[in-house]
Order: structure tokens, then C-alpha cells, then sequence
């Protein structure tokens, strides 16, 4: 679609980094309407705690479809606990199958802690190579910000809080007040 019927694309960055044994979500809090700032502390990071089983993701795209998709999500890990890959499979089969579902516009990045997934609409479920990935307007800045900062002694958090200060820097669709969520392994 293009940015004149969906304005919404524009609007958030999130970021999952993996290091250490710690996997860190964090997402800024800007959501713009075409041009317009709409709301500067949005919280497009979540932690889900269906059957007692921890996950955190991070969505970039429409709330409410994102709220769909997580909900679903939920749904998915009720019915295969503990087993992030086979619900997030389930789910992107259905987003890619479902004629309502195939409308929702939105990704989500997902870890238990162990695996650090991102979730598209296009049938995609994605495993990063470099235990970093990112989505949204200002998606590849942060990832390429993180990259560069893997090998560093720094940790996962301080990681992803750094490089979305420099994709706020850089992307005029992601702003600097963050909700970071740490899950440990």
C-alpha cells in the first residue's frame, strides 16, 4: 500500500536484541498520523503470560491489528505451551490463510527468551542470524546501529537503548521515550 492509504506504517521502531542469555525488546512510543505526531507514549512492547508461560513482543504497524495478532498469539501458546516457534508458525499460517486475518496490517518481534523471532504478515517467521533485528519506520537504522554494537562489551539493554537513540536520531517516525522488556533464558 502506499504511505497516502496507510499513513500508519509510519510510526514506531522496534528492536529484539540476544546477548548473554538475556533478550531485550524495547520499542519508542511515537505514533504519527501522515505527518503529524499523534501521541508521543504509546507502548508497542508487551509482555504475555498465557498458562504461566513468558513471552514479550513488540509490534509496529496498526494497533488494533496488532492487538488481533497478539491476542492470537495467545491463543496459539495456550495451545502449544512452551513452544514459541510452533505457535508462531500457527499464527503466520493463519495471518497468511484467513481472509480477515490477510487485511491486518502489522509486524511483530517475539522471544520467550530463548528464541527471538520476527512474525509477518506474509507468511514469515524469521530467526536474525546476528541475535538482532528490528522492524518499523526506523527499523534498519536501529538494526544497523546494533550490529555495529554487538561485539562490544555492552549489555542486550544498553545495546537496544543505544541504538534507538540513534534511529530517534535519525527517523522522524521514532521518537526517544522507550518501553524496554527484558526475558532471560
Amino acid at each position: 500500500m502506499s504511505d497516502d492509504t496507510f499513513p500508519g506504517w509510519h510510526g514506531t521502531t522496534i528492536i529484539g536484541v540476544k546477548k548473554d542469555g538475556k533478550v531485550v525488546i524495547a520499542g519508542d512510543g511515537q505514533v504519527s498520523l501522515g505527518q503529524t505526531v499523534i501521541k508521543g507514549t504509546a507502548r508497542k512492547v508487551r509482555r504475555l503470560s498465557p498458562g504461566g508461560f513468558d513471552v514479550v513482543a513488540g509490534f509496529a504497524g496498526s494497533t488494533a491489528d496488532a492487538f488481533t495478532l497478539l491476542e492470537r498469539l495467545e491463543t496459539k501458546l495456550e495451545a502449544t505451551p512452551g513452544q514459541l516457534a510452533r505457535a508462531s508458525v500457527e499464527l503466520a499460517k493463519d495471518w497468511r490463510t484467513d481472509k480477515y486475518l490477510q487485511k491486518l496490517e502489522a509486524m511483530l518481534i517475539v522471544t520467550d527468551g530463548n528464541e527471538l523471532l520476527v512474525i509477518t504478515g506474509a507468511g514469515d517467521v524469521l530467526e536474525p542470524e546476528h541475535d538482532v533485528t528490528a522492524i518499523g519506520s526506523g527499523g534498519n537504522y536501529a538494526l544497523a546501529a546494533a550490529r555495529a554494537m554487538m561485539d562490544s562489551d555492552m549489555s542486550a539493554e544498553d545495546i537496544s537503548r543505544k541504538a534507538m537513540a540513534i534511529a530517534a536520531d535519525i527517523c522522524v517516525y521514532t521518537n526517544g521515550k522507550l518501553t524496554v522488556e527484558t526475558i532471560k533464558k
